[in-house]
């Protein structure tokens, strides 16, 4: 592993029964990198983040985290989670929850730290089961930072989160790396991964079929989305030059082209009644799409 790598996987594969969760994944994630895990449900990202934990073992390959095996003792005390499935005893308050996982670690945030980072001030002392879902969200955050780990894995964290504190998560998360801290995301909100990663890892039916920066994974695709209301017929659209694809989004035509200007001349001139146009780089949620499906059917063939 180089030493600027915090996590290194070299061809690992996980299989239950004749399920192959993980198939050879080699994945390298640097130091103070924001890493985005996409993929739909089932491609295999929560049996990853299980086995880098070390709460999961790998059917074969090599894994290094922090530079230790996973779950090792060294390793777990430099490692915070946000996790799906995480529940907590509902009769202790917030600031007893986190002063009790901060005594688990030998440099602690400061609490009054966590407190801000969270946005948990007000409800320090609360109980855990007056939370509501999003508040609880805030909670399980604090846990995985308030002791100054130097990889946190963050597994669907804005879940519950109203726009306001999703985008100070966001805020929080860069502080993060900025200080240093490597962060590894999974997220169903694409806009998230797009805001926030410094790098995209696409897992479709267990394998890696897609990785670069937000921007590359959108080149991938290529061109710019026309957008815009027509009553023409659609046959005109998908003969314009340059159109990739076509698609119609209830009153709207879509038009994904790699020479915009040039379909956009053409479509003005054979559709004077064209009305709310707009021209718009393709979007990480098409190139995400685009990908999967692309990839689904190469496996299909």
């Amino acid at each position: 592993m180089q030493q600027n790598n915090v996590i290194s996987t070299q061809s690992i594969s996980k299989s239950f029964g004749k399920l192959k969760a993980l198939d050879n994944v080699s994945l390298e994630v640097k130091k103070g990198e924001i890493l985005a895990l996409l993929g739909a449900n089932g491609a295999g990202k929560t049996t990853l983040i299980n086995v880098l934990l070390g709460r999961m073992q790998a059917d074969n390959g090599h894994i290094s985290v922090l530079g230790q095996q996973p779950g090792h003792i060294q390793a777990r005390r430099r490692i915070g989670t946000i996790l799906q499935a995480a529940e907590m005893p509902g009769t202790l308050k917030v600031i007893e929850h986190i002063n009790l996982f901060r005594s688990y670690y030998v440099n602690p945030m400061p609490i009054d730290e966590v407190l801000n980072y969270a946005q948990l001030n007000t409800l320090q002392n609360k109980r855990f089961d007056q939370l509501s879902g999003g508040q609880k969200q805030r909670v399980f955050f604090a846990l995985a930072i308030c002791g100054q780990p130097d990889l946190v894995f963050l597994d669907e964290p804005t879940v519950g989160l109203d726009v306001d504190s999703r985008r100070e998560f966001w805020r929080c998360i860069r502080d993060l790396s900025a200080r240093g801290t490597t962060i590894l995301l999974t997220t169903h909100y694409l806009e998230e991964a797009d805001v926030l990663a410094d790098r995209i890892v696409l897992l479709t039916q267990g394998h890696i079929s897609a990785e670069g920066s937000p921007e590359h994974i959108k080149k991938q695709l290529g061109g710019k989305l026309i957008r815009f209301r027509s009553s023409a017929d659609a046959g005109i659209f998908k003969t314009l030059t340059a159109v990739e694809s076509y698609q119609t989004k209830g009153d709207y035509h879509e038009l994904l082209s790699e020479q915009p200007e040039e379909t956009t001349r053409q479509l003005l001139d054979q559709c004077p009644d064209v009305r709310d146009l707009t021209i718009t780089q393709v979007s990480l949620e098409d190139a995400f799409l685009n990908l999967r499906d692309t990839t689904q059917l190469e496996n299909i063939t």
